[in-house]
């Protein structure tokens, strides 16, 4: 179910890594997007866009919507395709929709880099000064990922945590806990209560 856009309603883009070694983790994150709704207090609404990037370059964008159905209806027709990442792809299209409207919350979820850092950061750099927090969230335990990860998120006052799949209700406090943010902000985040919600709060600016 989509809508037109209305001035009340948060809007996150909900950014995932769709090459080969993802498929776990997707069908983690399709089980799990449903909560980012249940977060949101009525009757406030909270749209949200899926943005993937997989296989040879590709890297594409759905409507936005602002139902959990809709969205899992959306990601159950997409599978996982071997390929570099393209997160540079990302911060670029998260750039081109918050111009076009503002965007409360970026969440990415990944686990490698196959692209310039620098680059990169420089991008993430970009959308902090624009006001658009970023909110990577790692699987797996790579120190050079998890450094450009947390830097990325300390250029845009986002904040960065990891997370395993194999305890799925860790993933699923984070995705609450920033959609609270992205529909009411830092008080509204509070109120999820989780040690995720805690530990992502005491990275944002006061």
């Amino acid at each position: 179910m989509a809508r037109p856009n209305e001035a009340q309603d948060g809007r996150l883009l909900f950014a995932l890594d769709a090459t080969m070694s993802r498929q776990p983790t997707w069908d983690l994150a399709c089980s799990l997007q449903a909560e980012m709704f249940r977060a949101i207090p009525k009757p406030s609404a909270l749209q949200v866009q899926l943005l993937y990037f997989r296989g040879l370059g590709e890297c594409r964008a759905s409507k936005w919507v602002i139902d959990g159905n809709a969205l899992a209806k959306l990601m159950s027709g997409i599978d996982c395709r071997g390929g570099n990442t393209q997160i540079s792809k990302v911060f670029a299209h998260a750039r081109s929709e918050h111009a076009k409207r503002r965007i409360n919350a970026v969440i990415y979820v990944g686990d490698a880099i196959e692209e310039n850092v620098d680059d990169l950061a420089e991008k993430a750099g970009q959308l902090g000064l624009l006001g658009l927090p970023l909110f990577i969230f790692q699987e797996g335990r790579d120190p050079h990922v998890e450094a450009a990860f947390r830097d990325f998120a300390r250029l845009t006052k986002g904040a960065y945590a990891r997370f395993d799949a194999s305890a799925p209700q860790e993933l699923a406090a984070l995705l609450k806990a920033v959609a609270a943010f992205a529909s009411g902000g830092r008080e509204l985040m509070k109120l999820q209560a989780s040690s995720q919600a805690r530990a992502l709060l005491a990275q944002l600016p006061s």
